[in-house]
């Protein structure tokens, strides 16, 4: 007796379709699951036997095998023991499918039958409509969740001992809710911000370099770091940065909701994400926190950040192995983690910013009398060394954030700060003319450019052009270096609707190299 059914598992954030084959023969009783299983899919022989002897089924007592197909792609996960006791089922003859191959089962069982929901169905289930299925069964708890991919059939079922019923692939699950509608998703996930909505830029005082800074990052999609002592307003004002961004269009906020999905991370499995991510993990956050991995690979911090945003604060306190691990993904825009018998590509195309203080003390370069900085030389040196000359070639920004003015402070100052929304509007404003000068190419922000792109559009004028190459023999500029300078100044002239890269905007875009200027 044999029967195949349809199913799916995760790999990286893309679904990838398993034919479950069913085959029970003659023999002594035996149940054995091959084709690369995980622990988890092994241990879905004793769920799958008790849940259909719970269920009022009767076990066959001969000699199951399983195979899942293909057999040379691992599988992991709990999402097949609906399809593996579905098959059982219907080679034994006790129930029967109609139109099942055409059909995508996912769902985890309990020992009574019940089923229980699993991780990753949006992508299994968007998978599966490329592929051309069009009904998926799954429990009910991720119905609202599937039905985001809209191509697709939803049956939903709580209990294996529905499947007695013949009819079981004609309830096609019919709620209809205006939260299943993409257009009208917000921020549903653990994004580890917990950004209120009133928190505007409105209400920081003064820091109207560092909030220059913020537009210019916003705008071009450039890498950021803040340096100032304490009590300045950096982790503020980074914090507040998800305010001026643009939300995400249907193909981002798709792919973002897939790697939460995959992650477990989806707090209302009906809504497609449309808020960026903002992550800020703690300083003691360790390699495989930030990149991904483990036994059973999940994105790590830099994943959940994908078109969003990735905060550091204190950025000399990490790691110096957790600060490495950024640097292929800052260039590649992707994550790839080897293990022996697969490998795993997560998507990081995330916008890094960072702050941190001058010195061990924080008040290096301050000019107040009462908080003198007490390092010494080789100290700040030390401190600073934390932080690889080629991680910070890759930060865009080094912007210094001062003590604020008790003047910016007076509760006479009744308005001059800049809020957000005024703020947003010029980075939409430049994000346009960047879509507009990149559509039909691969790019789309300034701070992706490279090669003969970065030669194309980054042209800077004469005068201009004199300017940075004083500067790179000056600041001891590195290649990557003069690249960034370029795509900063290429991303100011946007925010002033010019065309071309004027002196001004070069000079301005030098100023925020701090970290590169000779000692």
């Amino acid at each position: 007796m044999y029967g195949k059914l349809m199913s799916a598992c995760v790999a990286g954030i893309d679904g990838v379709l398993v034919e479950v084959e069913t085959d029970i023969a003659n023999g002594l009783p035996f149940f054995q699951v091959v084709g690369l299983p995980d622990n988890a899919i092994r241990e879905s022989t004793e769920r799958v036997r008790a849940a259909i002897r719970n269920s009022g089924f009767t076990y066959p007592m001969e000699r199951i095998t399983v195979n899942l197909a293909p057999a040379d792609v691992r599988k992991e996960g709990s999402a097949f023991d609906l399809a593996i006791a579905a098959g059982i089922l219907e080679a034994s003859g006790q129930i029967r499918l109609e139109d099942a191959a055409d059909t995508l089962w996912i769902g985890e069982l309990a020992l009574d039958g019940s089923l229980r929901p699993v991780s990753g169905v949006l992508s299994m289930v968007h998978q599966a409509a490329r592929q051309g299925l069009r009904r998926v069964v799954l429990p009910i708890e991720n119905a609202r969740e599937a039905a985001l991919v809209g191509l697709l059939e939803v049956v939903t079922i709580r209990e294996l001992r529905e499947l007695a019923d013949p009819l079981v692939l004609t309830r096609v699950w019919a709620e209809t809710q205006e939260s299943v509608e993409p257009s009208s998703a917000g921020r549903t996930a653990d994004s580890g911000s917990g950004l209120p909505s009133e928190e505007d830029y409105a209400d920081v005082c003064g820091q109207h370099q560092a909030k220059r800074a913020l537009v210019i990052a916003a705008s071009g999609k450039h890498n950021l770091l803040f340096i100032g002592p304490p009590g300045t307003g950096k982790t503020m004002l980074m914090r507040r940065l998800p305010t001026i961004l643009p939300e995400m269009d249907d193909e981002e906020a798709l792919e973002v909701t897939k790697i939460y999905s995959v992650a477990g991370r989806l707090t209302d499995r009906g809504q497609l994400l449309r808020l960026r991510p903002f992550r800020s993990p703690h300083h003691t956050v360790s390699p495989s926190g930030l990149a991904g991995g483990g036994s059973v690979p999940k994105p790590g911090e830099i994943s959940l950040a994908h078109h969003g945003v990735l905060f550091l604060d204190e950025l000399p306190e990490f790691s110096r192995l957790s600060l490495e691990v950024l640097r292929q993904p800052l260039e590649d825009r992707k994550v790839t983690i080897g293990r022996a018998r697969a490998t795993y590509t997560y998507p990081a195309h995330f916008l890094l910013t960072a702050s941190m203080n001058p010195c061990p003390c924080g008040f290096y370069g301050t000019e107040s009398d009462t908080e003198a900085c007490t390092c010494s030389p080789l100290k700040v040196a030390h401190y600073r060394s934390r932080i690889s000359g080629p991680l910070l070639d890759r930060i865009d920004l080094h912007v210094e954030v001062p003590r604020t003015r008790y003047e910016d402070l007076a509760f006479t100052d009744t308005g001059g700060h800049l809020s957000s929304q005024e703020m947003r509007e010029q980075v939409m404003s430049a994000r346009r003319i960047q879509d507009r000068r990149y559509e039909g190419s691969s790019y789309r922000y300034n701070g992706e450019l490279s090669g003969r792109a970065l030669r194309q559009f980054c042209r800077p004028a004469p005068e201009a052009e004199a300017l940075l190459a004083s500067a790179f023999q000056v600041m001891g500029l590195s290649v990557r270096a003069h690249d960034r300078v370029l795509k900063l100044a290429r991303t100011i002239a946007d925010l002033e609707g010019s065309g071309d890269i004027l002196l001004n905007h070069l000079a301005e875009a030098l100023q925020y190299r701090k970290l590169d200027k000779k000692s």
